[in-house]
C-alpha cells in the first residue's frame, strides 16, 4: 500500500509540474533532444556502441553454439547454423547485408 501511494504521488507531482511547464517548455525539451540525437559526436558514439555491441554478441553465439553442441534441439540447432552463416558475412532473407 506504502509503495501504490508514492507512486500516485510522484504520478501527481509529475502532472502538476508538466502542466505548470507548459507546451512551450515541452517543446523546447524536444528541440534539445533532437540537436542533442543530431550531433555527430553523438551520432558516432552511437554507431560505435552498436558494431561493438554485435561484435560481442556475434562471438557470444559461437562460443555457446561450441559449448553446448550436441545438446541442442534439432531446430535450435539449424537456427543456430543460420545465423552463424549470415555473421560470417552473408546476405540476410531479403537479400541485403547485415552490415
Amino acid at each position: 500500500m506504502r509503495y501504490r501511494l508514492t507512486f500516485m504521488a510522484g504520478i501527481g507531482v509529475g502532472y502538476v509540474l508538466g502542466a505548470r511547464a507548459g507546451q512551450e517548455r515541452y517543446e523546447q525539451m524536444k528541440k534539445a533532444a533532437r540537436e542533442f540525437a543530431q550531433n555527430p559526436a553523438v551520432r558516432n558514439a552511437a554507431d560505435s556502441a552498436a558494431q561493438t555491441s554485435r561484435e560481442v554478441a556475434g562471438k557470444a553465439l559461437h562460443v555457446v553454439s561450441d559449448k553446448v553442441g550436441d545438446r541442442m534441439p534439432d531446430a535450435v540447432a539449424e537456427r543456430v547454423r543460420s545465423l552463424r552463416q549470415r555473421s560470417q558475412g552473408g546476405e540476410d532473407d531479403w537479400g541485403t547485408s547485415n552490415t
